[in-house]
């Protein structure tokens, strides 16, 4: 296992007490993986300090309001791309897909595009593989840390290791295109209503038409999942 992307994985989930009491060791991986820049696992370890450090509910709140709460921030990597388009569900399907194709079965409620749980799967597939992966969406990691840092929020330091890992540099037009879009404001609620209200997401044909990858996969989502990285009360 690649212990710094699971280290990274862990690092961008929901805080929890369980995550809480981890984040030094977790910060003792990152710290120590030459494959980020020095100052970068540094800016990591302050990361990780703080969450290992912070009162949870201001923690969790930060975090709703980071990535829930803030569409240009989405953890969920399609939402960058697809946005809710029909696209997305296709791309859901062949990710669904190449989960299973690698024995792996994500332990909760995400959908198969959150970042975390992508990152747990690239954790169990040989470098070469997860480094290709990490390569496709550099564009959207440098993206997401940009905003991060016009925010002060130290959660950039994570989605610059990533590109880092990446080896690759963004393609510049699709990064420009991104961050031309303006930045979600998540105290102002009637903004994201309007934003959030479009079409939903339909993940490939009529689930009731025959088609039974659509079918597992919608199974897999509406399945319980007893993970304590779950945000639930």
């Amino acid at each position: 296992m690649d212990r710094t992307l699971k280290a990274l994985s862990l690092t961008l989930s929901y805080p929890t007490a369980e995550l809480q009491a981890a984040m030094h060791e977790i910060g003792t991986i990152l710290g120590t993986d030459s494959r980020i820049a020095p100052r970068t696992r540094a800016d990591l370890i302050a990361l990780t300090d703080g969450l290992a450090r912070g009162d949870l509910y201001d923690l969790q709140e930060r975090y709703v309001m980071l990535f829930d709460r803030s569409r240009t921030l989405s953890l969920n990597l399609f939402e960058h791309v697809h946005g809710e388009s029909r696209d997305r569900g296709g791309a859901m399907v062949s990710l669904i897909e190449t989960y299973r194709e690698g024995g792996f079965e994500p332990a909760t409620s995400e959908l198969p595009d959150h970042l975390p749980v992508l990152l747990e799967f690239l954790s169990t597939r040989p470098f070469a593989e997860a480094q290709e992966t990490l390569a496709d969406a550099t564009h959207i990691l440098d993206a997401v840390a940009a905003r991060l840092e016009r925010r002060e929020s130290g959660y950039a330091a994570a989605f610059a290791a990533l590109s880092q890992m990446a080896g690759a540099e963004a393609d510049a037009e699709a990064l420009a295109g991104m961050l031309a879009q303006p930045d979600d404001d998540p105290t102002d609620l009637a903004a994201l209503d309007t934003v959030w209200e479009e079409t939903e997401v339909t993940f490939g044909p009529d689930p009731n038409a025959g088609c039974p990858q659509v079918r597992d996969m919608l199974a897999l989502m509406d399945k319980p999942a007893p993970n304590p990285l779950n945000r639930s009360a």
